[in-house]
């Protein structure tokens, strides 16, 4: 069976696509035509975010895909600088619009604070607001699934002091050299399925030599390696890309990771991301 038939239940009882199209860095102009790439390879799950500028390009590539639209599972963020009700939900109806779609699959809180001021001051009162705009767009079937992305154990809890839905997502940088093993378990706790953003940890870990040898070993390509782990940790993974050739290895996971070895991807620890160190202090994450 591919990797690309196989899904998730999350908490609400809906079904979600365990590999993804992540489509960071993917303008507007070739986004359609990624999805449609994706589509025909047999993709079911894609991505996407008010902050990357590519809504509209994704909503053009679902309606263009072939596909009946209750066959793909869509994916989009409010942006992290919204930290109020009202912008929410002008927010909320802005993507809609531009997807062109009458519902969205899931809409994440794209993070707990703006990005220029990112892990910086107190936005706990904005989160709660945002949170109850995505709750009313749930209610009233706009939005079927709503979590958060980028939020620590603290940011949740502030969540959940005043939410009537448990977030049903959260998605999170999490690759082989960044594995945050506690606040993946405190999701799995409280229920939220953790999505794995950059798995390939934004192309850094295609020369670790370690990971490099692993790859060897299991006669696999090192991004296949990266995206087997994520999945096998029990994560969505959502490998970024626009072409269909990488679409289509991304997909190939038809291996196990031995224990022992999922151990040592858990305890590698490599965060530099050579021209993308300065993440995530840069818009669109």
């Amino acid at each position: 069976m591919s990797i690309l038939n196989e899904t998730y239940t999350l908490s609400n009882g809906v079904k979600i696509p365990k590999l993804g199209l992540g489509t960071w860095f993917i303008n507007d102009a070739l986004a359609a035509d990624a999805v449609r790439a994706a589509v025909e390879i047999g993709y079911r799950n894609i991505d996407t975010a008010q902050a990357y500028g590519n809504e509209r390009g994704v909503g053009e590539g679902v309606h263009t895909s072939g596909l009946p639209r209750d066959e793909l599972f869509v994916s989009t963020k409010l942006a992290a600088e919204i930290k109020d009700y009202d912008q929410a939900v002008a927010a909320i109806d802005g993507s809609l619009q531009k997807l062109g779609l009458d519902h969205i699959d899931l809409m994440l809180i794209h993070s707990p604070q703006p990005w220029e001021d990112f892990r910086g001051g107190d936005y706990a009162e904005g989160n709660r607001q945002a949170w109850r705009a995505l709750e009313e767009a749930h209610e009233a079937g706009k939005i079927h699934s709503i979590g958060v992305s980028n939020f620590l154990q603290t940011d949740l809890e502030n969540i959940l002091s005043d939410a009537k839905i448990v977030p049903h997502v959260n998605q999170l940088l999490v690759h082989a050299g960044n594995t945050p093993s506690e606040l993946l378990s405190y999701c799995e706790d409280k229920g939220i399925l953790v999505e794995a953003y950059s798995p390939i940890a934004h192309g850094a870990i295609l020369d670790h030599a370690d990971v490099k040898a692993l790859a060897r070993k299991y006669s696999v390509s090192v991004p296949q390696l990266c995206i087997g782990y994520t999945l096998q940790l029990g994560t969505v993974s959502l490998p970024k890309t626009a072409n269909p050739e990488h679409m289509r290895s991304n997909a190939e996971i038809n291996f196990v990771i031995s224990e022992a070895d999922m151990e040592l991807l858990r305890d590698l620890r490599d965060v530099d991301y050579g021209e993308h160190s300065a993440f995530p202090f840069y818009s669109g994450k």
